[in-house]
């Protein structure tokens, strides 16, 4: 079961960046700098980090690598050291077949992670009732985050009762929607609405393409003559894990209209240019193929780590990618958080040394 504390701010909605890898330049883990990145994220005001995930590159499992205790482990022995006063999510990516993520959630409950955020990609032979049955068994072991991952980086799509029964399993106690699509994201939230669980169950973003506009969301569906609710509460993102501080800002800015405030049109612009900045992120001209590389070259950037490189090398910045990232950064300089991060890193510099 969850921590009641957790299960709270889970329920009042919160920010959850995922969590980079760091690498030296020979592609190693820089380990120094995975805990770095973990602390500016608690710094930076995130409500919980996702590590093990798609940001954090799913070749960490490939036995070549072996990171996946390692990273998750790291995470853990920082949290702990800093002795947070306030509740903190710590969410672990499981993936694979059912062997496999049942083995992912036995290492994430055994390392102290509250959620398992449970992926359906790379099973495009697995038939929704088998995904069933892998969440319930994953369930057994640990709480579950529900995962929608788009198709263009190796998720596929669901039908409503797909979700309308992940919905119905005990131990389930979130769904991040990430399918870039709004029809999509629909269909998650009115499934969950139709279950007998929707008040157990909270619906984060992890639409990176509709940020802004996700969050100010609230679903409502008449279900067998009842009208039945549901807001997206908070957001478990990529885009998060860069220019963190302004993120936390701007999630506070929206719950003050979420609590009855006036919108203000200022808003939706700015909606519109946190989507303009992650197409240069997620290198969406290009498919995604320059996603994760994206995210680490802004980390970089900023000095929290040491270059672009993933694990694979392959994945790296897409031709125009990185002028595209200058535009941004010249275009909103409100959207940053270079003027943090550098106090942070002279602040954790004089802690670490």
């Amino acid at each position: 079961m969850l921590n009641n504390e957790i299960k709270t701010l889970l329920f009042d909605g919160t920010v959850i960046p995922a969590h980079p890898l760091a690498l030296e330049p020979n592609r190693q883990l820089d380990e120094e700098a995975q805990r770095r990145l973990t602390n500016y994220y608690m710094d930076a005001g995130a409500g919980g980090i996702a590590v093990g995930v798609h940001t954090t590159q799913f070749e960490i499992r490939d036995p070549e690598f072996n990171l996946f205790e390692k990273v998750l482990r790291l995470a853990i022995e920082e949290i702990d050291k800093k002795k947070l006063d306030r509740p903190f999510i710590k969410v672990a990516g499981i993936c694979g077949p059912i062997e496999q993520a049942v083995e992912e959630a036995r290492t994430a409950s055994g390392l102290g992670y509250d959620l398992g955020l449970l992926s359906n990609g790379g099973l495009p032979s697995v038939t929704e009732a088998e995904l069933l049955e892998r969440t319930r068994r994953v369930a057994e072991i640990i709480p579950v985050f529900g995962f929608y991952l788009q198709p263009s980086v190796g998720g596929r799509v669901f039908s409503f009762e797909f979700w309308r029964e992940f919905a119905e399993i005990p131990n389930v106690y979130g769904i991040k929607m990430a399918p870039f699509n709004r029809y999509q994201t629909l269909d998650v939230a009115r499934a969950v609405c139709h279950s007998s669980r929707y008040d157990e169950i909270a619906l984060y973003t992890g639409n990176d393409d509709n940020i802004v506009a996700d969050l100010l969301t609230t679903y409502r569906f008449n279900v067998n003559g009842r009208l039945i609710e549901k807001p997206i509460i908070g957001g478990l993102l990529g885009h998060w894990a860069v220019w963190t501080k302004k993120a936390v800002e701007l999630f506070e800015e929206i719950k003050h209209v979420r609590n009855g405030n006036i919108l203000p049109s200022s808003l939706l612009i700015t909606a519109q240019e946190i989507t303009d900045a992650n197409a240069a992120f997620f290198d969406s001209a290009n498919e995604f193929k320059g996603c994760i590389a994206g995210i680490n070259e802004v980390l970089a950037r900023q000095g929290l780590l040491k270059g672009n490189w993933c694990l694979l090398e392959k994945e790296k910045l897409s031709p125009g990618q990185s002028e595209e990232i200058n535009r941004v950064y010249r275009d909103y300089p409100h959207l940053h958080d270079d003027e943090f991060v550098k106090t942070f890193l002279g602040n954790y510099k004089k802690v670490t040394s």
